[in-house]
């Protein structure tokens, strides 16, 4: 199937530059605004643009969320080429994080740059007549749907945020303060059931809108954004939201675990929602940063220099070179050798070495590397800079991930302890793993276990390690109190003069 993605076509309103702060998200183009949103394509245009910023990877440098978010676990470290390559990584990977130096200004510019985009979008959606009205309702869902998602995010990485839900300009900008995280939970709760109640979403992905949330997505959402809200309350609830998704027959598990994440495999039966990364704007040093639809976490998590023995060769695809970033910890190897989802993991460097392989060492090489997203010459971009425009999708909610959450949740809600036993070994059972039969306590941890087994290096295990208060047990250098979130970025701070409050011990 020729990929369809959700490219942005047209950019309709702009924010002030990154001096000026990213939660002013008063729009400065006002006369190409006042002669915009007239029409239902130039509202389907401005919602592509709301969509646009979720693959965002180089905003305020190299801001990724999966690579990231992996080398901030005990899955990677940070690489690269030396210690002063990309020190926002390292800072995170060691949890040597100030207000100045960490990733947090790109993450926080980034989201706030798509809540902005939401807020405009829903306000003109609500000025506008004469539209069809049920094509209108799907797209105000479809923005809900994502300024939770941005929300969300923001929520989990810096704890409290200010809560913007309506256009703002730079004066209020300057005043915002900081929201209790439980009120921004129930807001992203609340544009979440907008979503969910709209009967314009669809079930399932529609071939000729690929990239576009369904109701599985929101679905799977609302039960991932409960686990996540600190109300021990409501994880019966967000467990009936996840086995939603699962009872739905809209999704089944791969048969086999290795094609998951094939790049031919994309939006296959397992994967709920993807973030869709495309070649197709032939990007080049001389235009990248967001202008780009690439997936760079590929590239910077390839091996540095490399060359090595083509698919016909050995049993194993053809690498790219790459960048080094996020060589595995032997921590995790060890956790996962003797698992049948080891080989389709990690890249064993040595085994490859053996093969006639050779690659360049980088910072905090262990010879080991992510395989999941993996750069491969088969699929470099044919045009432009191929290390800009790699067009791996990143799996945001799969099947399996549902499943574990959901047994997660009716074990910590009091739930049925059998259902949750039967979704562990559902995954189990797919790599030919023996079923297990624990109880309480045993077997809240053996879900942990598959967690960090099933879903390694996806993005998880950070937010995993905090949520469960585990984060000080696996990680030597992170302390209780500070390092669950990051800091809030200074220049923001010194934007509203003091308004925003710092994070606790930064």
């Amino acid at each position: 199937m020729k990929k369809i993605n959700i490219l942005i076509t047209i950019l309709v309103f702009s924010f002030l530059s990154c001096g000026e702060g990213y939660l002013d998200l008063d729009p400065i183009a006002q006369n190409t605004e006042a002669n915009f949103y007239q029409t239902e394509e130039q509202m389907f245009q401005a919602l592509v643009g709301v969509y646009d910023v979720i693959s965002w990877t180089g905003t305020a440098g190299w801001t990724m969320n999966l690579g990231l978010l992996t080398a901030a676990s005990d899955e990677t470290f940070a690489g690269g080429s030396d210690r002063s390559d990309q020190p926002s990584w390292v800072a995170w990977d060691e949890f040597t994080l100030t207000s100045e130096i960490g990733p947090q200004s790109g993450f926080w510019e980034k989201y706030y740059a798509g809540i902005g985009r939401a807020n405009v979008l829903l306000e003109k959606i609500e000025e506008s007549e004469g539209l069809d009205q049920a094509l209108m309702n799907r797209f105000v869902a479809e923005t809900k749907f994502l300024r939770a998602y941005y929300y969300f995010e923001l929520v989990r990485l810096f704890g409290d945020v200010p809560l913007i839900i309506s256009r703002i300009g730079p004066d209020a900008a300057r005043e915002q303060v900081r929201t209790p995280k439980a009120q921004v939970y129930a807001q992203i709760e609340s544009d979440l059931l907008a979503a969910y109640n709209e009967p314009g979403i669809p079930e399932v992905p529609i071939s000729s809108e690929i990239g576009r949330i369904t109701k599985g997505a929101v679905t799977a959402m609302l039960g991932k954004t409960l686990m996540y809200s600190g109300d021990d309350s409501r994880f019966l609830d967000a467990a009936a939201y996840l086995e939603e998704v699962i009872n739905s027959g809209n999704y089944s598990l791969e048969s086999n675990f290795e094609d998951i994440f094939r790049y031919d495999n994309e939006w296959n039966s397992e994967s709920i929602w993807e973030i869709q990364y495309s070649a197709e704007a032939r990007a080049g040093w001389d235009r990248f940063g967001n202008g780009s639809e690439g997936n760079y976490t590929t590239q910077f998590i390839g091996m540095r220099e490399y060359t090595g023995p083509t698919s016909s060769q050995y049993d194993g695809p053809s690498y790219a070179t790459g960048w080094s970033f996020c060589p595995v910890s032997l921590d995790l190897v060890d956790f996962m050798k003797n698992d049948p989802r080891y080989r389709h993991t990690i890249i064993d460097g040595n085994q490859l070495k053996n093969l006639g392989a050779a690659y360049t060492p980088g910072f905090q090489n262990t010879d080991y590397f992510l395989r999941k997203y993996a750069p491969v010459e088969d699929f470099r971009a044919p045009d432009g800079e191929p290390a800009l425009n790699w067009s791996n999708n990143e799996r945001v909610i799969r099947l399996a991930d549902v499943l574990l959450m959901a047994a997660e949740c009716l074990v910590r809600g009091g739930g049925d302890e059998g259902q949750a036993t039967a979704y562990v070994n559902r995954i189990r059972s797919r790599v030919s793993l023996q079923p297990i039969s624990n109880s309480g306590q045993s077997l809240l941890d053996a879900i942990y276990r598959e967690r960090r087994m099933e879903l390694a290096t996806e993005g998880h295990r950070f937010f995993d390690l905090v949520r469960t208060g585990q984060a000080a047990q696996f990680l030597p250098d992170f302390v209780e109190g500070k390092h669950e979130v990051l800091p809030i970025p200074q220049s923001e701070i010194d934007l509203t003069q003091g308004s925003l409050i710092q994070n606790p011990g930064y």
